[in-house]
C-alpha cells in the first residue's frame, strides 16, 4: 500500500514538450508522484502544445487511476515566466514601484487565468522575499521591494488574484530569501540574523500570504544559525524551520514544497537520498525533484524506505498525504474553464500596459534632459546590452529589449547599437566612437551594478560630456556603479509594455509616478 501512496510526495520534471517521455510514463506507473513541473527548455512551447501536454499527462493519470496530478510551473513575470508567450506582465519589483495592492490582484489574476488555460493548476509563485541586498544575485527585481509591510500587502494580493482562477499559489521561498549575497542554485547561504529580526523583516509576507489562503509555501535552502546553530543545514532540511517556525509557531496548514532538489545547496548524487527523506522529515509535503530519472528513483526509494523502517514517523506522513490530497480536492472544486483565447487577450494586455507605465520611476533628472525635445533632424543613439540568464531563475535571454523601436516612435532619426553584457575594450571603444555625433544618447543598463565592464562603458560614456539619459532595465541598484549620472530612470524589466512605457515618459506623454522600493546604495 505505501508503495501506491509515497510517489504522491514528488513532484518530477522531465524534457520532452510533444508528448509524455518514456521515462515519465514509467515513473507515472512505477513512482506514482503527485505531479509534475513543467520548465521553460524542457517543456513549453506554444499554447497548444502545452495544453496538449498537460491534458495527455492528466489522462495518463486516470488511466493509471492515480489522483489528479499537481502540473507546476515557475510563472512569476518580469525576470522569470516559464511560459514565454503568456503575457508579458512587468515583475514584483515593478509592482512595488507602483505601491498598488489592486495592480497586484490583477496581475496574479492573469497569471492564474493564463495558467489555467494551459492546465498548469499551480503556479510557483509569488516571490515574497524582501530585497534589503543590493548585491542579492538570485532574488533582485523577483522581490516586490525591502519594506517588509508592502512586499506583504502586494504578495498577498497576488496570491488571491492567482486563487481566484482556480490555481493554486505558492509563496516562497521560505523564509526568506532576500537578504543573501549568494545564490542557492550554486551554494548554500547563509542568513546569520537573529531570531527577531527574521519574525520582523522576513516572515511578515508569508504571515499575510497565510491570511489570503495561499496553498503552497516553498522553502529556501539556505542556512538560518539563528535556530539551528552553527552547522545549520538548508531550511529544506531543518524541522526547527519548517515543522516547528512555520507548522507550530504561524500555523500553516497548507501544503510545504521544497525548492528545486538539483540545487547545488542540497548533496548530489547518491547523497541526494539522504537529503530527500530528510526533506520529508523535516516538514516539507513535496519534493522537486528534476529531471534526472536517476534522482527520481533515488528519492522515491529513500522515502519509501523511510516509511518502511519507521525514520518517517506514519501519523506525520499521513498528516503530509492528507495535505496534498485536500490541495488536489481544492484544485478540482475550483476547475475554471479558461480557454487559450485568454492568453495575451486584450484584457491582460491592458494590465501589464497599466502596470508598467505607472511603474516608471524618476530618480533624478539634475541637468532638465526631461522631457526629450530634439528638433526633427537631431539624432538619439539608444545603447542596449543583450540580456543574458544571469541565474539559472531567469528567462531574459529569449527577450530582445525594443527600447530603440520604442524611441522611434516618438523620434525618427533614431539608430540602435548593442552591446555585450559585459563589453570588452574593443568594443566599448568602438560603440563610443559612433555614437560620438550623435545629439543625445539613451542608454539602457542591465545590472550595470553587478558588471564591472558594463559599469565602466556607462562611464566612459558619461565623461564624453554629451546628453545621455540612463535607463535602468533590471535592477534600480545600477545608479551605484555611476553616482555621477545627471539622468537615471528605473524600469524594473525589459519586457515590451516596460520598455514602451518608458519611450512614452521619456517624451513627456505620461507621468512617471513610479517610486523607488528599494534603497540604492549612496542616493542622498
Amino acid at each position: 500500500m505505501m508503495e501506491q501512496l509515497i510517489g504522491q510526495k514528488l513532484l518530477l520534471a522531465f524534457r520532452g514538450k510533444d508528448k509524455p517521455s518514456n521515462e515519465i510514463l514509467r515513473a507515472l506507473r512505477e513512482y506514482r508522484p503527485g505531479g509534475i513541473t513543467l520548465f521553460r527548455s524542457f517543456n513549453m512551447g506554444t499554447p497548444a502544445q502545452i495544453r496538449a501536454l498537460t491534458r495527455s499527462l492528466q489522462k495518463l493519470a486516470r488511466g493509471l487511476d492515480l489522483p489528479l496530478l499537481l502540473i507546476a510551473a515557475d510563472q512569476e513575470g518580469g525576470q522569470l515566466m516559464a511560459f514565454g508567450d503568456g503575457t508579458p506582465l512587468p515583475g514584483n519589483m515593478a509592482l512595488g514601484a507602483t505601491r498598488s495592492p489592486e495592480l497586484a490582484r490583477k496581475a496574479g489574476e492573469v497569471l492564474g487565468r493564463e495558467m489555467a488555460a494551459l492546465g498548469i493548476n499551480v503556479d510557483y509563485a509569488p516571490c515574497v522575499d524582501v530585497n534589503l541586498n543590493p548585491h542579492n544575485p538570485v532574488v533582485g527585481t523577483r522581490s516586490f521591494g525591502e519594506d517588509p509591510q508592502t512586499v506583504a500587502a502586494l504578495g498577498s494580493a497576488m496570491v488571491e488574484g492567482i486563487q481566484s482562477q482556480g490555481v493554486a499559489a505558492t509563496a516562497k521561498h521560505f523564509p526568506g530569501h532576500g537578504d543573501t549575497s549568494s545564490d542557492s542554485h550554486h551554494g548554500l547561504p547563509c542568513i546569520p540574523h537573529s531570531a527577531d529580526r527574521l519574525r520582523s523583516v522576513e516572515l511578515p509576507p508569508f504571515q499575510e500570504a497565510m491570511r489570503a489562503r495561499v496553498k503552497l509555501i516553498m522553502t529556501a535552502h539556505l542556512a538560518l544559525p539563528a535556530f539551528d546553530g552553527p552547522d545549520a543545514p538548508p531550511a529544506t532540511l531543518s524541522k526547527n524551520i519548517l515543522s516547528n517556525l512555520l507548522r507550530r509557531d504561524l500555523g500553516f496548514d497548507g501544503v510545504v514544497v521544497t525548492d528545486a532538489m538539483d540545487m547545488h545547496a542540497i548533496r548530489q548524487g547518491e547523497l541526494l537520498r539522504e537529503d530527500a527523506l530528510r526533506a520529508a522529515q523535516a516538514g516539507a509535503d513535496l519534493l522537486l525533484i528534476t529531471s534526472d530519472p536517476q534522482d527520481w528513483t533515488r528519492a522515491y526509494e529513500a522515502l519509501l524506505q523511510g516509511a518502511q523502517s519507521g525514520q518517517l514517523a506514519q501519523p506525520d506522513l499521513q498528516a503530509s498525504l492528507d495535505r496534498i490530497s485536500r490541495l488536489k480536492n481544492w484544485l478540482a472544486e475550483n476547475a475554471t474553464s479558461a480557454d487559450l483565447s485568454a492568453i495575451q487577450c486584450a484584457e491582460h494586455m491592458q494590465v501589464a500596459s497599466e502596470i508598467a507605465e505607472k511603474s516608471i520611476t524618476l530618480v533624478r533628472d539634475e541637468k532638465n534632459y526631461l522631457p526629450i525635445k530634439l528638433e526633427a533632424e537631431k539624432r538619439i543613439a539608444v545603447i542596449v546590452p543583450v540580456p543574458q540568464d544571469l541565474t539559472p531563475a531567469d528567462t531574459s535571454s529569449y527577450i530582445q529589449p525594443k527600447l530603440a523601436e520604442s524611441i522611434r516612435a516618438y523620434h525618427a532619426q533614431t539608430d540602435e547599437f548593442k552591446i555585450p553584457y559585459a563589453p570588452g575594450v574593443q568594443e566599448t571603444a568602438s560603440v563610443l566612437e559612433q555614437v560620438r555625433g550623435y545629439d543625445l544618447v539613451v542608454m539602457g543598463t542591465i545590472n550595470a551594478c553587478a558588471e564591472e565592464k558594463q559599469a565602466e562603458f556607462v562611464r566612459q560614456l558619461l565623461r564624453m560630456g554629451k546628453p545621455v539619459i540612463l535607463i535602468a532595465m533590471r535592477l534600480p541598484y545600477d545608479l551605484s556603479a555611476f553616482p555621477q549620472a545627471p539622468t537615471y530612470v528605473c524600469t524594473y524589466g525589459i519586457l515590451e509594455p516596460s520598455v514602451r512605457a518608458v519611450a512614452k515618459a521619456l517624451f513627456g506623454l505620461s507621468m512617471m509616478t513610479g517610486r523607488l522600493p528599494v534603497s540604492i546604495p549612496g542616493l542622498g
